[in-house]
């Protein structure tokens, strides 16, 4: 009995200890985060953004903090750092116009304009269709239609009557369509969510070369900002492709991973 007790008292106590520093953590963030938006407030932005990333580090990830760090990067003229947390906050909240409006104002100060390869009419139609939902929203649609398949089938095989029978049959039939066609949706929403490595340039200016060393020929210049996908890492360097499909090897301390 006294065991029992003494083993009831033992995980209580962790219980409170454990909720203790968690209410610590969190009172300790907010006042950091007052803090930080004091410093901002007062046009301190190299303090507020050690703020800023000192609640981060301890493991409380926002939408309103990377925002803040974006604003602070923009307010310093840094923005490379300014668009990498923006793009990081619109990560959390794809919607928010507030985020939307302010990495528009930092895009416009990048030096590179980089224009998107044209899609044909057929291109941009599958990709408005598939784009609507993430991977996890077209697999539960398709998990809705497979119900939906179920049930019409099983109402097709206990009803008596032709034209029901000929309808639910018909519904099950769709239903089952529709499965197939939004768990390839969901799969190749996937794939490209796996494969989705984007990265923002930090440096002033860099060199971007045809092979992942110095002695390659240049292929062309990147300037602070600019937004690029990661397709391959070696050693120290970092395969990119634009937008406009151009393709070249970056060295890794030049550009920051999304």
């Amino acid at each position: 009995m006294r065991e029992r007790l003494k083993t009831k008292i033992t995980y209580l106590l962790l219980v409170f200890l454990s909720s203790s520093v968690l209410v610590f953590g969190q009172d300790n963030n907010t006042s950091l985060f007052e803090a930080a938006n004091k410093a901002y407030n007062e046009g301190k932005f190299p303090e507020a953004i050690t703020q800023y990333k000192s609640i981060l580090e301890t493991g409380n990830h926002s939408a309103a903090i990377y925002y803040n760090l974006g604003n602070a990067y923009y307010k310093s003229n840094e923005i490379g750092p300014s668009i990498y947390y923006f793009e990081k906050a619109l990560q959390l909240s794809p919607k928010d116009e507030d985020i939307l409006n302010n990495l528009a104002f930092a895009k416009n100060m990048t030096i590179d304009a980089i224009e998107p390869l044209p899609k044909t009419q057929i291109s941009k139609f599958v990709s408005g269709i598939t784009e609507m939902f993430t991977y996890n929203q077209w697999a539960w649609i398709a998990v809705i239609f497979g119900f939906l398949c179920v049930i019409s089938f099983l109402l097709y095989q206990f009803s008596y009557q032709t034209l029901k029978k000929r309808i639910y049959f018909l519904v099950s039939f769709i239903a089952f369509l529709f499965i197939l066609g939004t768990v390839a949706i969901a799969y190749h929403q996937y794939g490209k969510a796996q494969a989705d490595r984007p990265a923002i340039v930090f440096a002033k200016e860099t060199t971007i070369k045809a092979e992942p060393n110095l002695r390659s020929d240049e292929v062309f210049v990147l300037h602070e900002g600019a937004k690029v996908q990661v397709l391959d890492t070696v050693d120290n360097w970092k395969k990119i492709q634009l937008i406009d499909g151009k393709i070249g090897w970056i060295i890794s301390e030049d550009v920051n991973e999304l």
